[in-house]
Formats: structure tokens, C-alpha cells, sequence
């Protein structure tokens, strides 16, 4: 029986990304981390939800009516449980801010990871809405950056992501997860979890790294 949205984003959020990329490794799911750039806020930031992707590009000609809409409906049609991830094309806007995350969290959104920039994190941090970036500025987005397209794949900091793959990031980094394997990975990253348990409470009682590894398969 197939976990439901709440469930699967419930047991993810509790893994590191680390146990995940291992389980997308033994599937044969290489190169699904996010470029080392994208990264949390704060050390303490975790988060784990369902892809929605964006893409857009810097137009400084950009009708910024039509833009701001464009951003507002998008901003309305983010699933609950989802994460919204940016594939801006940029190095200049701030393509998320604090009333973005406002809306998003009203809406049961689990957090947003933006390959590019993010503002007023200040009032985002007292949010404690779990946001991943490249960039802090500013600069804002609208008047300078078009929104194209949401809900459709986006390269995000290297990775190709598709609505519904499973984001897990935290203070290593994000950890795409393709939706078709969600499951199976999340099966692997458990027990992947439970082992490493095994093998930490075994090195703290005096068992050596290598004869742990031989007991337990993994370090």
C-alpha cells in the first residue's frame, strides 16, 4: 500500500541526507546531491517534501504587472507538503523573500530550495520557514527576473528535478530523490539509519572501526 503525501515527507524529514544518497547509490540513483552551493540558512534548517519546480531568467524588459502575478498564482498553486525549487538562470535577484514564505507556509508548504537568491532573512529565520540558497541580495526578483514556468522539471543546482521527486536536505546539503524509487530509497535510508545506530554505539563501546564494519556492513 502506498504511504500517503503526509506519511512519506513525515519519514523522510527524520532521515539525514546522507542515509538518502546512500540509498539512491545501492538503486544505482548516482549524482541526485545538489551543487554544494545551495545551502541552509541555519546549521539547524531540515526539511523534506515533494518537488515543485520553477523556472525563469533575468529580463530587466519583463512587464512587472504581469510578472507579480505570474509569481502570485504560482505562489497559490504550491501543493501542501510540496517544496518549491528555483531554477533562476541568475546571479543578481532575490527570486525568493519573506512574504513568499508567509504564503507558502500558510499553504502547508515544507520549504523552498532556490538555485539562486534569497531576501529578508531575517523575518524568514524568525518564520522558521527551511529555505536552501545560493545567494543572499536585496535585489528583488520581479522587476528584473521573469517567472516562465512552474510545476514542470527545472534543473536545480545540477540536478534535473520533476514535480513530486522528494527533496531532503539539511545542514549537508539537499538530496533529490526521483518519486518512482520515493519508496525504496526510503526503505534503504531507514535501514542504512538504523545500522549506522548499531555501529556508533558499538565504536563508543570499544569495538574497533574495522571490526565493526565487519559486523555490521557499514561505517
Amino acid at each position: 500500500m502506498a504511504l500517503s503525501d503526509d506519511e512519506l515527507c513525515d519519514r523522510y524529514e527524520q532521515l539525514h541526507p546522507g542515509a538518502v544518497a546512500d540509498g539512491l547509490d545501492a538503486l544505482g540513483y548516482e549524482r541526485r546531491t545538489l551543487r554544494s552551493d545551495v545551502g541552509p540558512l541555519t546549521l539547524d534548517t531540515r526539511m523534506a517534501g515533494l518537488a515543485f519546480p520553477v523556472r525563469g531568467h533575468p529580463d530587466e524588459g519583463t512587464d512587472y504587472d504581469e510578472n507579480i502575478e505570474r509569481f502570485l498564482r504560482m505562489l497559490g498553486d504550491v501543493p501542501e507538503h510540496g517544496v518549491v525549487a528555483y531554477e533562476t538562470n541568475d546571479d543578481e535577484s532575490a527570486h525568493l523573500g519573506e512574504l513568499s514564505t508567509t504564503a507558502l507556509a500558510a499553504g502547508g508548504c515544507r520549504g523552498a530550495v532556490v538555485d539562486g537568491g534569497v531576501r529578508d532573512v531575517r523575518f524568514i529565520l524568525e518564520q522558521g520557514f527551511p529555505v536552501f540558497s545560493r545567494y543572499r541580495t536585496p535585489a528583488d526578483a520581479p522587476p528584473r527576473w521573469r517567472l516562465d514556468d512552474w510545476d514542470v522539471p527545472a534543473l536545480v543546482g545540477g540536478v534535473e528535478i520533476r514535480p513530486g521527486d522528494v527533496l531532503v536536505g539539511d545542514v549537508d546539503g539537499v538530496v533529490c530523490v526521483p518519486s518512482d524509487v520515493a519508496e525504496a530509497v526510503l526503505e534503504r535510508a531507514e535501514t542504512k539509519a538504523g545500522t549506522e545506530d548499531e555501529v556508533r554505539e558499538a565504536v563508543r563501546d570499544g569495538t574497533s572501526p574495522l571490526d565493526a564494519y565487519r559486523e555490521f556492513g557499514a561505517f
